[in-house]
Formats: structure tokens, C-alpha cells, sequence
């Protein structure tokens, strides 16, 4: 929690890349909250997870991506970013991390294969607090309700304490913010997608293969993210790193796991 009388330190991230007309707009609704410092990847890392870059260096440069302060772009993942920024650009630990505008959904399963939720979730880990926010479209260009929202969300951050190494995952429908029916606080919903590669052959007659789901539904519970955003609200999941199921924890010690190591 930023200190009483002191402009909080806000670091921005996106998976999107610096250039995404996103973090721009995550920017200008920021920026007058406290002083901002934007790191992020320089090319798009969408669906990256949680990755890091260890198999090669990371490159780093400073770019004027249209703010008024020029950002860092980082040769990495969205996870990389928040590492780098933390331990090598910034001079103290930020009050606040958000990553987005991301645009696209990262309600359910897409959870797990967001760089967006990762830069937030990096974040967590080093307990910042720290929320990821997406629009649930990827061709809606409307930021307006948004960055209204990523106010609300930074307020309520910076003077309230969430539970140490948790973080916020928040998505919003793609409508006008008139047409928002509210914010609610959901669970992570049930959906998998039914996975299609599409083959293709190239000028050389090689096969190369894009692929594409379409989202199955297994849950429709009004209090899971995918459900309340469908229905217009924001949807604010709070999330944690620890991925143990305690109910099947406990289903696994009924079972015999004797171990006979006997010749």
C-alpha cells in the first residue's frame, strides 16, 4: 500500500506488446493516480502463460511509443517484463502493478494461457499488489469503460490490502459503459475448447498447421467470470499461485500408495 502524503509507483505491462493501442489507453487513465513507468514486450506475447526467457538474453530498449514518457521494450514475455523492471529499471518495489488493456477475453480457461494474467501474476508472486484487466473482444476498440474500470480497480489497490501473493484478474464486456450492468466479484468459470488445426501447404508443399478452437461451456454459474460478462457485468476473479486440488488432496490419501522397494 502506497504511503500517506506520496504519489504511488505504478508499473504497466501488457502481452500485447508496447506499441498496442492498450497499454496507450491504460496509460492516459493512470497516469494521474501516481507515476507510472511502462515495461512491456516488444513484440505481441499473446497466450505465453507464466513463461520466461532463460535459453537466451533478453534485450532491452527504450522507445517513445506515443506517451508523454518514453517505455522500456523488452525482448521477452510479459513475466520477464515485471522481472526486469522490478529488479533493473525501477529504484524501489512499485506500489501497484497492472497489466493490460489487453484485448481479447481471459475469463476461464483462457486464464491459463494469458500473458495479460501472468504480468499480473508475476506481480503476486512477488507480493505487489497487482491486477491484469481485458476487454472481452478482440476487434472491440471502445477503452472508454475500461480505463474507468482500471481506475476503480488501482483505487481500491492502493488502500486496501488484498491477502499476501494473491492478485486480481479483471475483465470487462465489450459494450459501452452505459450498457455495463455493474461489477461483480466471480470465480474463475469451467469452459475447454474443442482444438482444430487448420493444414495448409506452403509454395514448397510443406504442411504447416494454425490452430483454432471453438469454446465449450461446462458451467453456468452467474457468480463465474465467463457468465457475468456475458451478462454485462465486469467480472473480478481473485486469483493465487497455489494450483493444489485440496478436495481430490484429500480423495488421494483414501488410496494406497504402499511402497515396496523390497528385492
Amino acid at each position: 500500500m502506497a504511503k500517506p502524503n506520496t504519489k504511488p509507483q505504478i508499473l504497466l505491462t501488457n502481452d500485447d506488446g508496447i506499441n498496442a493501442p492498450g497499454i496507450a489507453a491504460l496509460y492516459n487513465a493512470i497516469c494521474d493516480i501516481g507515476d507510472c513507468t511502462v515495461v512491456a514486450p516488444a513484440k505481441e506475447c499473446s497466450a505465453s502463460g507464466h513463461s520466461i526467457t532463460i535459453n537466451k538474453p533478453i534485450r532491452v530498449e527504450k522507445v517513445n511509443n506515443g506517451l508523454p514518457e518514453a517505455g522500456w521494450a523488452i525482448g521477452g514475455t510479459p513475466a520477464d517484463c515485471i522481472k526486469f523492471a522490478v529488479k533493473k529499471i525501477l529504484k524501489k518495489k512499485p506500489d501497484l502493478i497492472i497489466s493490460g488493456i489487453n484485448q481479447g477475453s481471459n475469463t476461464a480457461v483462457n486464464t491459463i494461457y494469458s500473458g495479460t494474467v501472468a504480468g499480473a501474476s508475476e506481480g503476486g508472486l512477488m507480493n505487489i499488489p497487482s491486477f491484469a484487466i481485458s476487454i472481452a473482444a478482440y476487434d472491440y476498440r471502445n477503452f472508454s469503460a475500461a480505463e474507468e474500470v482500471a481506475q476503480i480497480i488501482a483505487h481500491k489497490l492502493l488502500n486496501n490490502e488484498l491477502p499476501d501473493y494473491t492478485f486480481l484478474n479483471v475483465n470487462v464486456p465489450p459494450v459501452p459503459k452505459d450498457k455495463i450492468a455493474g461489477i461483480r466479484i466471480t470465480h474463475q468459470g469451467k469452459t475447454r475448447y474443442n482444438e482444430i488445426f487448420d493444414e495448409h501447404v506452403d509454395s514448397s508443399g510443406g504442411k504447416a498447421f494454425w490452430l483454432r478452437g471453438e469454446k465449450i461451456l461446462l458451467e453456468h454459474s452467474d457468480d463465474s467470470d465467463e457468465i457475468a460478462v456475458s451478462n454485462n457485468f465486469v467480472a473480478v476473479t481473485p486469483l493465487q499461485h497455489d494450483l493444489t486440488d485440496y478436495q481430490t488432496l484429500e480423495h488421494l490419501h483414501k488410496w494406497d500408495f504402499a511402497w515396496n522397494n523390497k528385492p
